[in-house]
């Protein structure tokens, strides 16, 4: 249970006495994990900017825009076979050798030359790209204190608008350059070995190592352990708030660029000042997010984030002129990263440390990632039959309108609770 006293438990904290990393070891890891996670704003981005020059490159229809989109994101589930083994082998291995293969993968992708391989590459890139989201979401929760958690989740989770700012920014120059698309990875690859160099002090995270020594690593048992024991129910409401919440938010950036193009009659340096323009406004809201969820919780926080994320992605895809959709957009890309430190956050505080890798694994990867792949998908076979990109994507906004409901119907509030499952409402 967490210390009553929250001076002394603050004190405790700073001096590394209650098992946690003291001051020093977590602003070096808070750095590290936001360097990781920058990543993954980036490259979600970058393959939004190009995609109308893959499109052109490779000869592709509305429909197949949509099942490359969707290739890709398979990578996101595959990521769950190595998420789970974070509970047997450790945080740390994962987060290692996932920096490693999305290095190599991104060198490949720029290598590329048919449509396949790029989506083989991409969906190999994305596993190892979400796995390390993913495990850095665990080693926030598991190395910081209860009254700092959600704050550190937020923090970590704003780096990853910090990369698409920076996205934005280069690939409009990048794509002038003689390479085109392929200089983007290119590029890439260069921040991602320095970043793989820098790994090799990352600490273990304490929970895991105090829950390694009383035993606990169902993952390593049987692979649907998980779904016969007491916390299968929980895990399989997150799983579906996860997907719903994945079927609007992931698709809300993606086809903007498409749309801002194709429908409104945008240049590709017009969209890519417009989405640095978004993404520039929403990222200081967006570090705003966890003290936000530590100061009014988790359920309050998602009815703001949630709300204004369904709204956004309406306004953003049916607005007309420059300016309305770009200040739409900047609320669409605050909505689509500000629910992620949400469900983080849930998913981590819902499930004791011995499985919550697998926990995150089924949840957000398996499951709820199943949304992430559909999405685009979905969204692709509508543009098709001629309603276009913007009526296609704006009602996709029902779907975290549903999660909403459904998080607020199931969740219990858990701000600040221990991070060993007895505030886990089984009902």
């Amino acid at each position: 249970m967490e210390t009553a006293d929250p001076a002394a438990q603050a004190a405790a904290s700073d001096r590394g006495d209650d098992g946690l990393p003291d001051a020093r070891q977590r602003r070096r890891l808070l750095i590290f994990l936001s360097v990781a996670t920058f990543f993954e704003g980036f490259d979600i981005l970058a393959l939004t900017q190009i995609l109308p020059s893959l499109q052109a490159d490779f000869r592709l229809d509305d429909a197949e825009v949509g099942w490359l989109l969707g290739g890709i994101n398979v990578g996101s589930i595959l990521a769950f076979l190595l998420v789970r083994r974070a509970d047997v082998v450790g945080r740390r291995p994962i987060m290692m050798t996932t920096i490693a293969g999305y290095t190599v993968l991104t060198g490949l992708s720029a290598l590329a030359t048919d449509v396949w391989q790029l989506g083989l590459c991409q969906s190999a890139a994305r596993m190892f790209l979400i796995a390390e989201w993913v495990t850095s979401m665990v080693y926030a929760a598991e190395s910081f204190p209860a009254r700092q958690r959600a704050t550190m989740i937020g923090i970590i989770q704003a780096f990853s608008s910090l990369g698409a700012v920076t996205c934005a920014a280069v690939v409009p120059l990048l794509l002038k350059t003689p390479l085109g698309w392929r200089a983007i990875y290119v590029a890439g690859v260069i921040p991602l070995v320095i970043l793989a160099f820098a790994r090799r002090d990352l600490p273990e995270t304490p929970r895991f190592v105090a829950a390694r020594a009383r035993g606990g690593d169902l993952a390593s048992r049987r692979l649907t352990a998980i779904l016969r024991g007491p916390y299968a129910r929980r895990v399989l409401q997150l799983a579906l708030i996860w997907g719903l919440t994945y079927l609007g938010t992931h698709n809300a950036v993606t086809f903007w660029k498409q749309f801002a193009v194709l429908e409104r009659g945008f240049t590709d340096a017009e969209v890519g000042m417009s989405v640095a323009i978004a993404a520039v406004a929403a990222m200081p809201v967006l570090f705003g997010v966890g003290p936000l969820l530590d100061a009014i919780g988790r359920r309050r926080g998602a009815v703001v984030i949630h709300g204004t994320a369904a709204v956004a992605i309406v306004l953003s895809y049916t607005l007309e002129g420059r300016w309305p959709l770009t200040v739409a957009l900047a609320f669409g890309i605050f909505g689509a990263s500000a629910v992620l430190p949400v469900l983080n956050a849930w998913t981590a505080e819902l499930v004791p440390t011995a499985i919550r890798g697998d926990a995150f694994a089924w949840a957000n990867n398996l499951l709820g990632r199943l949304g992430y792949v559909i999405g685009p998908v979905l969204v692709g076979q509508v543009a098709a039959l001629g309603v276009g990109w913007g009526v296609a994507v704006a009602a996709t906004a029902v779907f975290p309108t549903m999660a909403l409901l459904l998080l607020l119907r199931w969740l219990p509030e858990t701000g600040g609770a221990a991070l060993d499952g007895e505030v886990a409402d089984q009902r």
